[in-house]
Order: structure tokens, then sequence, then C-alpha cells
């Protein structure tokens, strides 16, 4: 068989890994890129810095820190206890809070280009046809950065896919529950299981190129008729 049991297993828990966070971010990302857009604060450049960190950051430092902050003795852990949630670590959902910090930058960073560009006359000359700030966003730049926001979902999703020093300092590898496909293809060849191995790593391989494809396709397809 191409793929077993646990293959199967585990690209369903990826996709699903991949799909939470780019929704988490979407909605946590949007009004972090808008602010960092407009702001003239001198936080600015700080706070952007962290938004970007994980771009250089190595994942298993990353992923160090978040075990110690989402641990028995971390702030985050004291406060999924005191929420009843119990410890995050070695969970699903440990691994969509660790996911989202990872792949932060890449639904923010797109997005703040896209406010950035957008600039201040469109939203002036909404707030002169009477619309408010919330309107604006909505009925304006919405609709001016609908193409930054396909990419940013995509780019946030492929790289979710892709992630494995986070995943595993954070969720180890318990089959059904943390253990994604990337550190699936890791356990078929430490077992020296080269063949299940490259069957996991060709479909990450041919589901990342089609990914990028269409996403130059369609971004080259929109360029031509915008």
């Amino acid at each position: 068989m191409f793929l077993d049991q646990s293959d199967v297993q585990a690209i369903w828990l990826t996709v699903r890994l991949a799909t939470v966070v780019t929704a988490i971010l979407l909605v946590v990302g949007t009004p972090v890129a808008w602010w960092l857009a407009r702001s003239r604060s001198w936080v600015k450049g700080p706070i952007g810095a962290v938004v970007a960190l994980p771009l250089v950051l190595p994942p298993s430092v990353l992923g160090f820190y978040l075990l110690l902050a989402m641990g028995p003795n971390g702030p985050v852990g004291h406060l999924t206890r005191a929420l009843g949630l119990g410890n995050l670590p070695f969970t699903f959902w440990g691994l969509v809070l660790a996911s989202v910090f990872y792949s932060f930058p890449f639904m923010v960073q797109p997005l703040q280009n896209a406010f950035e560009t957008i600039g201040e006359r469109p939203l002036a000359v909404a707030a002169t046809l009477g619309a408010s700030r919330m309107d604006a966003f909505f009925s304006v730049v919405l609709p001016l950065s609908r193409r930054s926001f396909m990419t940013a979902s995509i780019l946030t999703f492929a790289h979710t896919v892709g992630e494995f020093g986070v995943v595993l300092m954070i969720g180890g590898n318990i089959p059904g529950v943390t253990r994604v496909a990337s550190v699936q293809i890791y356990d078929h060849v430490e077992a020296l299981e080269y063949r299940s191995a490259h069957n996991m790593a060709a479909i990450m391989l041919v589901f990342s190129f089609l990914v990028l494809l269409a996403l130059y396709v369609w971004r080259t397809d929109k360029g031509k008729r915008d």
C-alpha cells in the first residue's frame, strides 16, 4: 500500500493543524498588520521585530521557550490550568498555539505591505462620504487587499504544513494527537523505512510545489487583469 493508516492519520492531522492556524491568524494577524501599517508609535519597531523573529530564530529555540511558557511552571501553563484547560504541551492545541507564533510573520507581513500600499487617500475619501473607520476598513481596505489576504493565507497554511522543529518540541510524537506529517517522515527514516519515508516526502514535495505554483500563477493572472 502506498500509505499506511498512520501516514494518512499524520497527513489529516497536518491539514487540520494548518487550517486551524490559518483561520486563527487571519483573525489575530489582520489587526496587528493594520496597526503596524498605520502606527507612528516608537514601539512599532520593537513589535515589528518580535513579529518577524520566527523568520530568523531557530525553530528549536522558539519551541524551547514556548515549552517553558506553556509548561506547569510557565505563565501560560498557570493560566490554562486556572481556566481548567490543563497543560498545553503534547496536545493538539499546544501545537496550534506554537504554530500560531511560528507562522505569525507569514500572515502579518504580506498584509502589512498591502495596507501600507493603500495609503491614506482611499480612507480619506471614504471618510468624506460619511464612512466610519470600521466601514472604511471593510468596504475599502479589504477589497483592495484581497490578493494579499489570499497570498498570506496560502503562505501561512503551507508554512504550517512544513513545520518540524517547533511541533516536535511542543507536541512530541503522539500518534493521532501530535504526530504530523513532518514528524512521520522522521519516524520512517529513524526506522530505516526509506520507501515509506519517500512516499510521505514525495507527497509533501508535490504539495509544496503545487501550492507555490498556484500562488504564482494566480498572482500573475490577477496582475494582468488588474
